[in-house]
């Protein structure tokens, strides 16, 4: 199958590395840049509101530094995919383990349970100004986890960057998940289905 060459420009508003690699799992060709922002000075009630309001904040920080080309007129739009993740335990919004601590708490609060994780997906058309974002869910179900477990994921440090101390797609993860129910790769961060229809519908 030939790689059809995109009638548009495309922006990934990340710097996950997850979300990098289903982008390019998809077939897109993008670049990245990513948006400094403040996330802990937005608050919203439900998770499905904040992880909306952050994508929204992501894309107003990025949107002034991009520049558009002169001729807009003939020139393929540019789209600025930007999305955000929390994961729900309990019906509390859990987001990047503030410690050890904390993220060792979390994965304890796992073991024999379940979580969710909230995904948003905001696509901007720079040219058109035209803007469609929305956001999906995944539950998730564990075993119980062995407390050496969670000490080499302390350890290794990976999961102190992640939202709710999770990544289920870790190799000392997986055989701990009982089941998922929803999409991997909305989990992971990036939601493919749902993406690629924000960018039909944007363009």
């Amino acid at each position: 199958m030939e790689a059809i060459a995109p009638q548009y420009k495309l922006i990934l508003g990340s710097s996950s590395t997850a979300r990098k690699k289903i982008l390019g799992d998809m077939g897109y060709e993008f670049t990245t840049m990513s948006a400094d922002i403040d996330e802990k000075a937005i608050r919203k009630e439900k998770p499905e509101d904040l992880v909306m309001a952050l994508a929204e904040a992501k894309a107003e920080a990025i949107i002034p530094r991009v520049s558009i080309g002169e001729s807009e007129g003939d020139a393929e739009p540019t789209l600025l995919i930007t999305c955000d993740q929390v994961v729900v335990y309990e019906g509390v919004v859990r987001e990047k383990p503030s410690s050890e601590a904390e993220a060792r708490q979390f994965m304890k609060d796992y073991a024999n349970g379940h979580a969710a994780t909230v995904s948003s997906v905001l696509v901007t058309n720079l040219a058109t100004g035209s803007r469609r974002g929305e956001w999906d869910k995944v539950e998730i179900y564990f075993h119980d986890i062995p407390d050496e477990v969670i000490d080499k994921l302390i350890e290794e440090g990976t999961v102190l960057y992640a939202a709710g101390g999770l990544i289920i797609e870790h190799p000392l993860v997986l055989p701990y998940i009982k089941e998922v129910v929803g999409s991997t790769d909305s989990v992971m961060g990036l939601p493919k289905a749902l993406t690629e229809r924000l960018i039909k519908e944007v363009l």
